[in-house]
């Protein structure tokens, strides 16, 4: 078993919002409650359309009067432009600083103290972050931290990190999201699910209570009437081949239609392929559910680390 890890998060991109108005732009946009988000504080949250339909998910977390947007780096720049139209007059600014920094996971039994050796801080509380000189360290749910740090301090990082850290590629780490029950919408998947379907309410990426942002009384409708029928769950499947955000999947209670869709997927270190993946509640309850095609490789459903409720 590896005891320690390091990536590097080659494939995220990075927004960093500034101005006055920033954090009442912000939380008026977004589905989590960036009012409430104090500085030195991280949270997952999503982006929505006016229908309610994901265009994004990530993590931004509040440093001093700043706030910084980690997403794949294939939707930064839709999103910015996205919400750069809806400035207007506030007092705000919205910049790709993702040339500027690296980022880099670590995980494992002894990350924090690894972290805080190499870099000489490490936040404790979940969701919490921190400032050093040359970086911005970031706890995450389980035994993770990212560290954000400026170009030019990363090889001296990645150096201190690799006599106690094993490294390991991107892929690793998205394992490790998946294994935390975290969602990333990529473009394969925008507009495909609503918040509640990949488990925002249940990660602190999404709040009933902070009032409108864009698609807010549909996702709130369909919390307060009890329709949501579709959850995200996280599962294994065997063989060799990799699924793919977006394929689709299947049970012989939906017969030829599909009955949900592969949200993430990566390579498991234990065998076969790991996966986030939105599907009908009565068909996981089965535990039938297939991938590509009804006769297709059948999904191993696996705990998540949170419980899923308000099931209907």
């Amino acid at each position: 078993m590896i005891r320690n890890v390091q990536c590097e998060l080659s494939s995220s991109g990075l927004i960093h919002f500034s101005g006055a108005d920033a954090q009442t732009f912000l939380h008026n946009q977004l589905t989590c409650d960036v009012a409430a988000l104090a500085s030195g504080q991280n949270t997952y949250g999503s982006y929505c359309n006016p229908k309610g339909r994901v265009l994004a998910t990530f993590l931004l977390w509040h440093v001093g009067e700043d706030f910084f947007m980690q997403l794949p780096s294939s939707l930064r720049e839709p999103i910015q432009k996205q919400l750069v139209k809806y400035i207007v007059r506030a007092k705000v600014k919205a910049d790709d600083v993702s040339g500027e920094w690296t980022i880099l996971g670590v995980a494992g039994a002894e990350a924090s103290k690894l972290v805080q050796r190499v870099v000489g801080d490490a936040p404790q509380g979940f969701h919490e972050v921190s400032q050093s000189k040359d970086a911005m360290l970031i706890r995450l749910p389980g035994e993770r931290y990212e560290i954000v740090a400026v170009k030019d301090k990363v090889p001296a990082i990645k150096s201190a990190l690799a006599q106690s850290a094993e490294t390991k590629s991107p892929e690793y780490w998205d394992w490790l999201d998946i294994r935390a029950g975290v969602p990333v919408v990529l473009p394969a998947t925008r507009e495909a699910f609503v918040p509640q379907m990949v488990n925002l309410d249940l990660i602190g990426g999404m709040s009933l209570t902070k009032g409108c942002y864009p698609g807010q009384e549909i996702v709130a409708r369909m919390h307060y009437r009890g329709t949501l029928k579709q959850r995200m769950y996280l599962a294994n499947v065997g063989g060799t081949d990799l699924p793919q955000p977006g394929d689709k999947l299947y049970s012989p209670d939906f017969g030829e239609q599909a009955c949900g869709t592969i949200v993430n997927s990566a390579r498991s270190p234990e065998g076969g392929s790991e996966v986030l993946a939105v599907i009908q509640i009565a068909s996981a309850e089965k535990g039938d559910v297939h991938w590509k095609s009804p006769n297709g490789p059948t999904l191993r459903l696996l705990p998540l680390p949170y419980e899923v409720t308000d099931v209907e």
